[in-house]
Order: C-alpha cells, then structure tokens, then sequence
C-alpha cells in the first residue's frame, strides 16, 4: 500500500486541474474523443482482443499532462502486435478523451464498455473517474490505473499501479473513509542527506492547502522540523517564501503548487540565491523536459529529486528499460510512459497465464494472487489484499532518482533495497 504516496503523487497535478477549473467549463467530449488504435500487422488466431484506454487528454491541465501511460501502453501493444499478438489474437486499443470532466468519463466508460464491448480497461488516466462505479458494476476488470481519485482505493475490478490494502467494497475509500500511507520519502531524505528543516509552499486555496497539510503530517510524523509557506493565489510573492527559506535554513523544499507557480518559485529562489539540499518533485515531473520547465532556474534544477514507485526510465543498465525505449524511439520520455508500458504488460502477462480460456475472472486472478508483481522489475512488488484493518507499519521501499544536466535523471541507490518500516498515517482524501 503506498497510498500517502499515491496521494503525494496525484496532489500537485491535481491541483493544478483544481485551480484550472475554477475558469473552465464544459462537458461534452471533444470531436475525435474516440480512437482505435491501428496496427501494423493482423495475428491469425481468432478475433482482435479489444482492450481500452481512457485518458483526460483535454483537460483543462494541459493537452499532455496525462497522456503518458496512454503513450507507454500503446506501444506495448504495438510491439506485441509486431510480435504476433496474445496467444495469436491481435490487440485492439481503442482510446477515449474524457475531456478532463466527470461528464465525459461517464460517456467514455459508456462507449467503450457498452459499444465498443472492451474486455478490459488499461492505464486509466482520469482526472474525474466518475465512471468508476459503472466500471465496477459492470465487472471489467481496469489494470494499472493512475490513482489520481480514490476511485482505485474504493470499488472492486480495479487495480491501480500501485497495489492497495483497502477492502475496496465499493461504499467508501479505504477504510471507513480513511485511507493510510506510509512515510517512506521523508525517512529517505533524513537518512541519506541528514535532512531535518523542511518547508511546504502553498496558496490560500482550499485545495493546496489540503494538500500541503497532508505532506507536512509526514514530514512532522519523521521528526522534521516543518516551515509552512503560503502565498496569495491571485498575487503570489514567491519573493518573500524564497527569503524566509533562506533565513529558515531549509533543507528540502516540497510544494501544493501548479506548474507556473512551482517555476516561478524556483526562478524566485534563484535570484536570491537561495540553495536547499533537495528540491523535491514527483512522478508526473520524473520526465526529460526539465531543462525547458527549469531553464531559468539552474541552480533550483540541480536540486531537484523526483520519488516514485518505479525503475527510473533512464536506466538503461536494465533490460527491461532498454526494451521500453527502444519501442518508444525518438520521443519525449518520462516515468508516466514507463507505467503505462508496465501496465500494459500487466495485462499481458495475466492473459497469457489464462491460455486458451482467457475470461475476466482469470484475468483479475492472476492479479489478485498472493505473488507480488513487478513487471519484470520496472515496478516495486505491487500486491492487492483487503486488509480489515489498516497497518500501523508496514515495509516500503522507494524510488529516488536526482537530475543533473548532462546525464538526466540519475537514480540514487537501488529501489528494491531502499527500505524501511515507517509509520502509517490516516488521510481524507
């Protein structure tokens, strides 16, 4: 169960869509919202095997803040298609833009569900999952989902990338409303960079400042010594957070901010030459792109960390991340795409353990074993259990990987060894 860190994970992107939406509007889905994905080759063997992929790829977060699993999974289906398909039956993708609205989710569950007849759902990518229940409901099993709700910690048939330890009975989150992570980030940060003053930058937003609150209980439950920064979310002065971490003395900077706001922080500690040991950032930034988001802010980029649940895509000393570049050629990359790719897979390898009787029970068999799995080592052991009642400790391990120009994102120490038994700690989501 790594839900304190899916909750880390989601917060800042969906922030972002929070703070977006207070300007946007609409919910019908966007022309073209429907996709089937073509192949280039078409397996003997039986008829395609249609799987689907919904993703809020128009939202009002921007056009590719989501869009990353879709990318990964696909082309794991491109290349398994190359390959002959599963079992000999081709793999059908067909995608839905949900629009970034509740609305629209409805309408892409409905269509590809109901119409389309998909046999299950992968690498769901919803800023609103309101279709989650119906999802649920209707028994299709959805594999390896970004958790951006807590839709993948409440209904039965779907299972984020993630794992969970809730019941997930399909009437409330977690337990009882409460859902329960672990610590594991801020122990990392104080035991191998001795860090003890950490700050949270926010607005006076309901929403960022939820979310802040929820990063510094972790960080006090680890002994941190906590500075809690706010600004105004019409007239931010970055200038004055940036001053006060310096006179602060902090040693890691952590963030409920969106992009803009997080880039105009760094550009506003860099001018005062403000230096912390870490900035610390997370999966959906764990991409090439920084030295564009960071250009102006050099210094803040040679701090920056990124933590996940995740092989950094940038090791290609492992053979399982050489084989997801090399099908993802030239692109853009980023550690949403790598998950996609490992959800994908997922899937894969549960379709093929049901041979030549491939049903929806076998499937989510092969997912809810006792075995963990890890997508042949681009995930940490991912399990699902319905646990009573919540760990009050529990065994994580981490991912942390640290940028540095030249060499990109560089993974510091091995993620499979990285960790520790850390306290529990109950959120609302």
């Amino acid at each position: 169960m790594r839900a304190f860190r899916v909750a880390e994970a989601g917060g800042a992107l969906l922030l972002a869509a929070l703070l977006a939406l207070t300007t946007a509007c609409g919910s019908r889905l966007p022309e073209g919202a429907f996709e089937t994905r073509p192949t280039a080759t078409s397996p003997s063997g039986g008829e395609p095997l249609r799987v689907g992929i919904i993703t809020s790829e128009t939202s009002p977060v921007g056009g590719d803040a989501f869009t990353g699993p879709r990318d990964g999974a696909r082309a794991w289906f491109d290349a398994l298609n190359a390959r002959g398909g599963l079992n000999g039956r081709r793999v059908e993708v067909v995608t839905c833009d949900d629009g970034g609205s509740g609305v629209g989710n409805n309408e892409c569950v409905h269509r590809l569900i109901d119409e389309r007849k998909v046999f299950a759902l992968v690498a769901t990518t919803a800023l609103d999952y309101a279709g989650a229940p119906l999802v649920s409901k209707a028994g299709v099993p959805d594999i390896g989902g970004q958790p951006l709700t807590a839709a993948y910690e409440t209904y039965p048939h779907l299972y984020g990338i993630y794992g969970s330890l809730a019941p997930r009975t399909g009437e409330t989150p977690g337990w009882n409303g409460v859902l329960y992570g672990g610590t594991e980030v801020y122990r990392w940060f104080k035991r191998e960079h001795s860090a003890r003053t950490a700050a949270v930058v926010a607005y006076n937003q309901a929403a960022s400042t939820a979310y802040a609150r929820l990063i510094s209980d972790g960080l006090r439950a680890e002994g941190y010594r906590v500075v809690d920064e706010q600004v105004d979310f019409a007239l931010p002065n970055f200038r004055a957070v940036a001053a006060d971490l310096r006179a602060q003395g902090a040693d890691l900077v952590f963030d409920a901010l969106d992009t803009h706001g997080n880039a105009q922080l760094c550009e506003a500690m860099e001018s005062l030459g403000v230096e912390v040991t870490a900035k610390v950032t997370n999966v959906q930034n764990w991409s090439s792109t920084v030295p564009r988001d960071y250009a102006d802010s050099p210094s803040c980029r040679a701090s920056l960390f990124v933590t996940g649940s995740s092989r950094n895509y940038a090791d290609t000393g492992h053979a399982a991340v050489r084989e997801f570049r090399a099908a993802m050629g030239d692109r853009p990359l980023s550690q949403w795409q790598l998950e996609g790719w490992a959800a994908a897979m997922w899937f894969t390898d549960a379709a093929l353990s049901c041979g030549d009787r491939l049903t929806r029970a076998c499937v989510e068999g092969y997912v809810n074993r006792a075995e963990p799995y890890t997508a042949r080592g681009l995930l940490l052991p991912v399990r699902f259990e319905q646990l009573p009642e919540p760990p009050k400790t529990r065994e994580t391990c981490l991912s942390v990987a640290r940028w540095q120009d030249g060499r990109g994102w560089v993974a510091q120490g091995d993620m499979n060894s990285d960790c520790a038994t850390v306290p529990q700690i109950g959120y609302r989501p």
